[in-house]
């Protein structure tokens, strides 16, 4: 690896996304081999940096795993990479307590110089100041030089150059305020509807980056010289047939995630909205993802469902995240109030009407004592059953150890619930064991 930096913002809707899209198109088109990591739980992002490098993005959490297991994902994901460009998450001291967890925390860990992207628009020689706080701010970490975005022009430009050496900080070069240059809303599924040309997208900003920004200054600020990392032990493949639903509605999955049950055994996947037939299988796992833009198209495969509530009624283990916990229900309810009937193997309804988001992260304490570690991320709910199911939780709490109500729900051997759960580093088989 050459360079390796971690690109922050004093705050979220900065211009991270647009600069991280645009600076791994570029450096594709010149014939590196770029890696892209995100801080943070985040699905969307990753989904950009794959479309824009070709390669898959992996997330970096503090919360959800330790920090033994980061430095192996690193290293093991930006060893056989020329550049490991890492994107940020919201503000750079922004953390689920204080600084923890924060993008900062991460540079410091992992040794990952930070470009700073600062939003320009209202601003600019106050900038100086925000630049020098966050230059001295917390020592420990190194921010090597500033990316101005939402720049009205040159003339903006050079005062914005003015405040950042004043505050002794390297400017590296400004994206111009341009509406073609915005980044799609991240409302679901609207990112990666396939109408949207973001190929077309990230060139755009590809060639703006290459007009305005000095990448070879980058690229030199953050040489790495070799960095010694723990030993990754190798675990021995299992002989477990794993089912694994992807498509269009079903696609939020952690890479570290499905390594680890690639280690299990042979991974099949298979589509819920046009497969008829379940791969055979010891495991069956759905992912969260967008089945509320693909309503008519599940309901109708009723082949699968079938398949799907067989497959339960034997016995076989099955995990349901989000969308995938949706999906098993009896129906789901559109924005408009329009029922479309689903797997019912979990006998409730979801329901899109009254939109809500549930964010944040999420312990599940188990009554055997174990606790696993997740993300909620949803804006659907759970209309209450006559008779509540089965929840396998002693209790549930979010980051500061306030309890919330985000059950797990167990029938037969059908784990199922809201929670996003990261298993990067531990056996996903331990959760029917509790």
């Amino acid at each position: 690896m050459n360079a390796s930096f971690l690109i922050g913002a004093p705050a979220s809707g900065g211009g991270k996304t647009t600069f991280t899209t645009g600076i791994l198109r570029l450096l594709r088109n010149r014939g590196y081999q770029v890696q892209p990591f995100k801080c943070g739980p985040d699905y969307i992002d990753p989904q950009y940096h794959q479309m824009a490098s070709g390669q898959k993005s992996v997330n970096l959490d503090y919360w959800l795993s330790t920090p033994q297991h980061l430095q192996e994902l690193y290293k093991l994901h930006s060893s056989t990479a020329d550049i490991a460009i890492t994107e940020g998450v919201m503000g750079l001291f922004d953390g689920y307590q204080g600084m923890q967890g924060s993008s900062a925390q991460i540079a410091e860990q992992l040794h990952i110089p930070i470009i700073l992207v600062v939003n320009a628009q209202s601003c600019a020689y106050s900038v100086a100041a925000t630049l020098y706080g966050f230059t001295h701010f917390y020592p420990a970490i190194k921010i090597v030089g500033v990316v101005f975005n939402q720049v009205a022009g040159e003339r903006h430009y050079n005062f914005l150059k003015e405040a950042a050496e004043a505050a002794h900080v390297p400017s590296l070069g400004y994206i111009p305020r341009l509406k073609e240059l915005s980044v799609p809303s991240r409302h679901l599924g609207l990112t990666l509807d396939a109408r949207y040309d973001f190929d077309t997208y990230a060139e755009r900003i590809a060639t703006a980056i290459d007009t305005h920004v000095d990448v070879d200054k980058i690229l030199e600020l953050t040489a790495i010289a070799p960095t010694p990392w723990p030993s990754i032990v190798t675990k021995e493949a299992g002989t477990l047939r794993i089912s694994i639903a992807r498509d269009e509605a079903f696609n939020f999955t952690y890479v570290a995630n499905l390594a680890r049950l690639e280690q299990l055994g042979e991974v099949t996947y298979f589509s819920p909205l046009a497969d008829t037939v379940l791969p055979p299988s010891d495991l069956v796992y759905l992912p969260g993802g967008y089945p509320e833009f693909f309503l008519p198209q599940l309901s109708a495969n009723l082949l699968l469902q079938q398949e799907l509530r067989d497959y339960v009624d034997r016995g076989g283990k099955l995990l349901a995240e989000c969308g995938g916990m949706m999906y098993l229900c009896r129906a789901i309810i559109d924005e408009k109030g329009k029922r479309y009937p689903m797997t019912g193997i979990l006998p409730q309804e979801a329901t899109m009407q009254n939109m809500r988001l549930h964010l944040g992260y999420r312990t599940l304490q188990l009554p055997s004592g174990e606790r696993w570690q997740g993300h909620e991320f949803h804006y659907s709910s759970i209309l209450p059953p006559a008779t509540p199911l089965p929840n396998i939780t002693s209790q549930t709490t979010d980051a500061r150890g306030n309890r919330v109500e985000t059950p797990l729900y167990k029938i037969k051997n059908c784990i199922a619930g809201y929670t996003h759960l990261y298993w990067g580093e531990r056996n996903i088989l331990d959760l029917w064991q509790s």
